[in-house]
């Protein structure tokens, strides 16, 4: 029987807080006042899920719209999934709780080949069938209807059709404007009494949305429309970004990119001719310079993040980033914040860049050379010489970097043995040529990725070899092996097998994504059983009798550097040659499943660019030298909008946070709510960025990663509550209290009460330091119902023994002994409690136990403390019936710390 979301999220499951919502920057729109209601759902854990810049984006865009609202789900851990399912509580959303049925659509993004298995796990989770023919009906659509189904992304993008059995709709290419354009269609279906049908078929109209189940496959593998009234092709959407969407959600935990992050520049012509990205992102639109100033600036003081990342697919291409970086730091430049490139060209690498990432707190610095020989970057067209990876890398460990990450691939189209081993050669040329006189020598992380082709690339017709992966990974790693300061990590061959397979395959596939999450494979199995996950596939593979089709991929199909290595069968010098060229010329004529979708490229230029990398022929960046003639530049798709390079500010320098101790607020606060779901680390985190919204004037450590001077007295247990939670803050000047007060709990939520503030001499101990005892309040029941105790006989025989032997493990690993009884100082069974006890804190103690207990133990940082588990053992014991049952402990409620 399905029970409330508030009894499944509990202290007994991972990361609990993942799953409140109601973050900083969540919006909460009143239900009744929307007409059309939306899902945001991510398909990953929350950690990876609200990081995701276009999940925040298109979440504050459509909740900008009237009459909609827009909530989040995200895919839950394994230990929630069990709850769901054994209670048959259906997934909800994190902000209303509501399950995810009551909702009008559901939109996926669809960033991986693999993904998909994670949305029929959250669909079947929600209780939504997975297909679309299961979905549809001939009434009208309504909220006892199902919601729309839908998927976005990078994937769904490239090539929906191993999914288009489980969506009503795809929508391509950017959502900024595409989503509003779609929830108004639906509000107006679902005024009008319209069937499912008739609103899918007017979705079909609106460019960008692809309805699959209006489109049918050919046996050669191509899709064309099944009815005359929906497009033939289906045109990318197309829009420009806005940084202002990106100050949003402020995650109550950690996250896999923990800060804020601005988009600068979307869409990249470089021209990468394995990038799928580089192709379905163009043209190039920079953002107004004075646009992601204004907007990093108010951004770090309304989320109160101490790291800031500038998102493209090539930062280093947007011309105006080093006055943009460098403007930046200069103001914020007090406030202890970092800066972190997640895509730079190495080429582009200089000392004004360096000065922008550099500082205090040094992030890591990644460069993607791709291929380890100047005959294969220019094959790929990657547009970087020898010489300019060099200096880049040497400008890098000119201003203190130790360590750089690069990025290689290996099964490039072409690729020879020499050109792998030049992997190796071009990092042992790199650490001899980096030697700086009384530096440590300079290191690398090597990631080696296999190469799979993306469609809508001039690489899309090439195939690979699993075998091949395997056997140059081998070489590489005997060659590695004789070099120091190096550490290389490869990627899996299956893994990238099955994106290959999966990414380029048709309509056949969906049965085989079904089938493979039937059979375990997701996020889970791939994290934690990789040989899981990939039996999975390959039996879902088999069972669709598709292994002929996978064979092709693991044995590699044909090679580009074989085929291409002739113009016409007339030049070709032998048999083999007119085979393969034959082969080539059939494969490059052949529909292939995503021809019906229009992302502008024309796929003539694809090809013609294919044979250009065969003869290692570089095409231009057109946002800065001429066109390539590439067919995205248009009506539909817009122009390369790029702005010059500005004048760079004078660099004020890496400013040190300011570290004098001129006064201490000794702060006691509540920790209430979900609050207790709250884990220690992630509290103190939410302090911080509290503290740096506020704007106040808080004392940093020193050292090589400065943070702020702000130091709970001692950890809370996960789930339990607090009146009497203890903080120092240690300020650069002096403040009011009060002020101080007020400031702070505004940027505080309502569960975290602010009930005290007092100045403590700053030469004094600190309440870490001063901490002696805590006060808690215990709710304790028994496993075995109707078996009264006698409670308060069970304290007296505590109280009157001076030794109560218990065993402790360290952290090393060692058993102690240790008398309990010493650490008990006060114990009472409590009659009626403190009236000054909150609400909601006197419900959960007098709703989970039989009884509370009050108890003031020790609470020493040294360790020597009275844990509640342990009061609850000393009472276990005292009971004299040997067949009495085991006490559960409920609520845990801590009153007060004591300090000496």
């Amino acid at each position: 029987m399905a029970i409330a979301v508030d009894q499944l999220i509990t202290p007994d499951i991972a990361r609990p807080a993942r799953y409140l919502g109601n973050e900083l920057g969540a919006v909460n729109k009143p239900w009744e006042t929307a007409t059309i209601r939306w899902v945001l759902t991510y398909p990953e854990v929350y950690e990876v899920g609200a990081s995701n810049l276009g999940h925040i984006i298109l979440y504050s865009i459509i909740n900008q719209q009237p009459r909609q609202l827009c909530d989040r789900a995200y895919l839950p851990g394994s230990d929630l999934v069990q709850k769901l399912t054994e209670t048959d509580t259906s997934l909800f959303a994190v902000e209303s709780r509501r399950p995810l049925t009551d909702f009008d659509i559901l939109g996926f993004s669809l960033s991986y080949e693999l993904g998909a298995t994670n949305i029929l796990e959250m669909l079947t989770l929600a209780g939504i069938p997975l297909t679309w023919q299961e979905r549809n009906s001939d009434g009208l659509w309504n909220e006892s209807s199902w919601p729309m189904i839908f998927a976005g992304g990078q994937t769904a993008t490239s090539n929906p059709e191993p999914y288009a059995d489980f969506f009503d709709f795809i929508a391509l290419g950017d959502g900024e404007e595409l989503l509003p354009e779609i929830g108004l269609v639906l509000e107006e279906g679902k005024t009008a009494g319209m069937t499912r049908q008739e609103i899918l078929l007017d979705l079909a109209q609106v460019p960008g949305v692809y309805v699959p189940q209006f489109y049918d496959m050919a046996d050669d593998g191509s899709v064309h429309p099944n009815r005359e009234d929906v497009p033939k092709r289906i045109l990318r959407r197309v829009a420009t970004p806005i940084p202002d969407y990106s100050i949003g959600l402020v995650p109550h935990v950690q996250t896999v990119h923990d800060r804020l992050t601005i988009e600068i520049r979307r869409g990249c012509t470089r021209g990468c001719r394995f990038c799928q990205p580089g192709m379905l992102t163009r043209p190039a639109r920079d953002v107004a310079p004075e646009e992601v100033i204004d907007t990093i600036e108010r951004g770090m003081r309304a989320t109160g993040y101490n790291e800031f990342s500038l998102l493209s697919l090539s930062c280093s291409d947007y011309l105006a980033l080093p006055a943009v970086g460098v403007e930046v730091k200069n103001r914020l430049k007090n406030d202890n914040v970092s800066l972190s490139l997640p895509s730079q060209r190495v080429d582009r690498f200089d000392e004004n860049i360096a000065h922008i990432v550099g500082g205090t707190r040094k992030t890591g610095l990644t460069f993607a050379p791709e291929a380890g020989t100047q005959r294969m970057r220019d094959i790929i067209n990657k547009g970087l010489t020898n010489e300019e990876l060099l200096r880049g890398v040497k400008t890098a460990h000119e201003q203190g970097w130790d360590k750089v990450k690069l990025y290689f691939m290996i099964g490039l189209p072409g690729e020879t043995d020499v050109d792998v081993l030049g992997i190796a050669e071009t990092i042992q040329w790199l650490r001899r040529e980096c030697r700086i006189k009384g530096r440590r020598s300079l290191n690398f992380n090597i990631t080696v990725s296999n190469f799979t082709p993306k469609p809508h690339t001039p690489f899309q017709w090439h195939s690979v070899s699993t075998s091949e992966f395997e056997r140059k990974q081998a070489m590489l790693r005997e060659t590695f092996r004789s070099i120091r300061g190096v550490k290389v990590n490869f990627t899996d061959v299956r893994i990238s097998a099955m994106e290959d397979f999966v990414g380029r395959g048709d309509r056949r596939l969906s049965k085989v994504v079904r089938r493979a999450w039937e059979l375990g494979a997701g996020m889970d199995a791939w994290w934690e059983s990789l040989e899981r996950a990939f039996n999975a596939w390959t039996q879902a593979i088999e069972d669709a009798g598709l292994t002929w089709k996978y064979r092709q991929v693991e044995q590699g199909e044909w090679n580009l550097g074989e085929s291409l290595e002739n113009e016409s069968v007339d030049q070709a010098e032998n048999a083999t040659q007119v085979e393969n060229l034959h082969r080539w010329q059939v494969a490059m004529d052949a529909p292939l499943p995503w021809d019906h979708l229009d992302t502008g490229i024309d796929k003539t230029w694809l090809q013609d660019d294919l044979r250009r990398a065969m003869a290692a022929a570089i095409v231009p960046d057109c946002s800065f030298e001429g066109c390539s003639h590439c067919g995205v530049c248009g009506t539909d798709f817009g122009h390369n909008i790029v702005i010059p390079p500005l004048p760079i500010p004078s660099f004020e320098g890496h400013s040190k946070p300011k570290s004098e101790r001129v006064q201490r607020l000794r702060v006691t606060l509540g920790k209430l709510g979900d609050m207790a779901l709250i884990g220690h680390l992630d509290l103190a985190r939410m302090l911080d960025r509290a503290v740096r919204r506020a704007a106040l004037p808080i004392s940093f450590t020193g050292g090589y990663h400065p943070g702020p001077r702000i130091a709970p007295a001692n950890a809370l247990s996960l789930g339990a509550t607090s009146t009497g939670e203890v903080v120092d803050f240690e300020l650069t000047e002096r403040m009011d209290r009060t002020d101080f007060r007020q400031r702070l709990q505004v940027q505080l939520s309502d569960s975290l009460p602010i009930y005290d503030v007092q100045e403590v001499d700053i030469k004094a101990p600190s309440a870490t330091k001063a901490l002696n005892q805590a006060d808690y309040l215990l709710a304790i029941t028994t496993q075995q119902e109707g078996q009264a105790l006698n409670w308060q006989a069970l304290i007296d025989r505590i109280l009157a023994t001076d030794e109560i032997i218990d065993t402790h493990t360290t952290k090393s690993g060692k058993v102690k002994q240790i008398n309990l009884r010493e650490r008990l100082h006060t114990v009472e069974v409590v009659g009626t409690l403190p009236s000054h006890l909150p609400s909601r804190v006197i419900h959960k103690l007098t709703t989970t136990g039989d009884v509370v207990i009050r108890y003031v133990g020790s609470c020493r940082n040294d360790g020597n403390m009275l844990r509640p588990e342990q009061m609850l053992r000393m009472l276990e014991r005292q009971q004299e019936d040997a067949t009495a049952s085991s006490l559960v402990l409920g609520h845990v409620h801590r009153q007060q710390l004591i300090l000496t």
